[in-house]
């Protein structure tokens, strides 16, 4: 397959060298377009008041194209500038930290493969439960393989896998779960702190109240062992609403004059 490698951890990271490695061992043509630093937890964000520059990179066989851009302009850039034609699958990661629950709206790995997903190319956001992990060789194998076993074309259309590795070693892993999205958010503090000149400032932090986790979601299955695929779409209209608010600006009382 043609495949698009990109991420938000920057294009020097471990974590998507090491699922380039893979994917090219697998027989895949893979061709990275990523941000030249890190940017994590940009979510869906685009540059439009700065011009984006790119750097090739070619680092011991590894190559790619870096961007001064976010995740989502690496994936517009490259299917509107750069390839040829577009891609058979694109995949973002392998991010370090988990990318679970509410974190998809905010991760800038899922909004990559969101943006994919949107253009109508199929796509997977990779991630692992753990924010300085030290080799990522058995999950990006693990990857590749799963990427090489899927029938991609039975993804619906605008719909993205989001795969989550647990926070030990492959061989300690217990399974793989199919699950759902954690519905559970953040339950958010900010450290307050005072810069050298007496004023302060605030450093935002935060945790899922684990007690408020259904137990077969995905937050609470990566947090027992398990690897965690759960399919994520972005039709966000509210069907259910609809006719109670359609009832309600047709009658006299809303009714312009």
């Amino acid at each position: 397959m043609d495949i698009l490698l990109t991420n938000d951890d920057g294009i020097h990271a471990m974590g998507i060298k090491s699922l380039y490695w893979e994917l090219e061992n697998s027989g895949h043509n893979v061709l990275v377009v990523a941000p030249l630093t890190e940017q994590s937890a940009v979510g869906h964000s685009l540059t439009i008041f700065s011009p984006l520059r790119i750097k090739e990179i070619l680092e011991d066989g590894y190559k790619g194209v870096a961007l001064s851009g976010t995740p989502v302009d690496c994936v517009k850039w490259a299917m509107s500038s750069y390839l040829k034609k577009a891609p058979d699958l694109i995949v973002s990661g392998i991010n370090s930290g988990a990318n679970v629950g509410i974190d998809v709206l905010y991760s800038g790995t899922v909004s990559a493969a969101t943006e994919g997903a949107l253009a109508g190319i199929p796509s997977l956001a990779v991630s692992i439960d753990d924010f300085r992990p030290r080799d990522f060789s058995d999950h990006a194998r693990w990857t590749a393989s799963f990427i090489g076993r899927f029938a991609w074309t039975k993804l619906p259309p605008k719909n993205v896998l989001n795969l989550n590795f647990p926070d030990c070693e492959m061989k300690l892993v217990k399974g793989v779960k199919v699950c759902s999205q954690t519905d559970v958010v953040y339950k958010d503090h900010y450290s307050t702190r005072n810069d050298p000149r007496g004023r302060p400032y605030y450093w935002l932090g935060g945790e899922i109240p684990m007690e408020k986790v259904h137990p077969e979601a995905d937050r609470a299955l990566l947090s027992r062992g398990y690897i965690t695929l759960t399919p994520l779409q972005f039709v966000l209209t509210n069907f259910d609403i609809m006719n109670e608010l359609q009832e309600l600006v047709l009658s006299d009382n809303m009714i312009i004059k």
